[in-house]
């Protein structure tokens, strides 16, 4: 199979690695920024491009791997071309493309970060295409590179792109709060990183409602006053403590 990548980011990067690992000959990366197309392009043996004009028309599959606010003026400017033209977002609609036959969506759920290699055969990869004939082909291609390939159309993709905010993004802000209070005040976020884990490895097995700890779910009212105490001078925290622990107290009517 012959391919095209457009974008060299995170989501391009292991894309790129797990295709080339795969055996799929990867023709071309595309990036406005040459510098970036080249490095990755190096790493899989591909040519680097930083004009759309550019690209091999005669490829199997068009992976668009750019930010969303991108996909839309991408696609626009893109020649006519013999393949499969898909992106990989979770929050853009099918109906983004517009002129073009043969189109769909591959959408891995993971967070991405090119010096961390991700196991790619337990990753969801959601598709939907504009044809039965498309999405067998997208489909052929998915299971080929993950065990967990699921039919998932845009109104659903954008309600688990939204979870995936709260479960990933939010979550992580969390800690990264949580390092800053640990940081002022002489401690070492390391101590934490065993609670985490347990916390992580609880929910393989259970819904997260199931293992819910802490004091709002007990209804320790005296510790949590301690705690919205110790951040009187923090106004913006002390409003993240109070919503979570009402949210905490609602979703599992304490």
């Amino acid at each position: 199979m012959k391919i095209v990548l457009i974008g060299s980011g995170n989501v391009a990067t292991h894309f790129a690695r797990v295709l080339n690992k795969n055996k799929a000959k990867i023709l071309q990366v595309f990036s406005p920024n040459l510098k970036n197309a080249k490095q990755l392009a190096t790493e899989i043996n591909a040519e680097a491009i930083d004009n759309l004009k550019h690209i091999n028309q005669q490829a199997d599959l068009y992976i668009i791997a750019v930010k969303d606010d991108k996909i839309k003026s991408v696609i626009a400017n893109l020649p006519i071309l013999k393949g499969l033209l898909v992106h990989t977002s979770g929050a853009t609609s099918i109906k983004v493309f517009k002129n073009v036959k043969d189109f769909g969506v591959l959408y891995p759920l993971q967070t991405f970060s090119k010096t961390k290699e991700v196991d790619f055969k337990t990753l969801p990869l959601c598709i939907e295409a504009n044809t039965e004939i498309n999405f067998k082909k997208l489909e052929k291609i998915s299971k080929s590179l993950s065990d967990q390939v699921h039919k998932v159309d845009s109104k659903q993709r954008k309600i688990l792109h939204l979870a995936a905010v709260f479960a990933c993004n939010f979550t992580n802000h969390l800690y990264a709060i949580s390092a800053d209070l640990l940081e002022k005040n002489g401690l070492n976020f390391n101590l934490l990183r065993p609670l985490i884990k347990e916390t992580t490895a609880k929910i393989e097995h259970h819904l997260p409602q199931e293992v819910q700890t802490g004091p709002a779910i007990r209804g320790d009212i005296k510790t949590m006053n301690t705690h919205l105490a110790m951040l009187k001078t923090d106004k913006e925290l002390k409003k993240i403590y109070k919503k979570m622990s009402i949210g905490i107290k609602n979703h599992n009517n304490v």
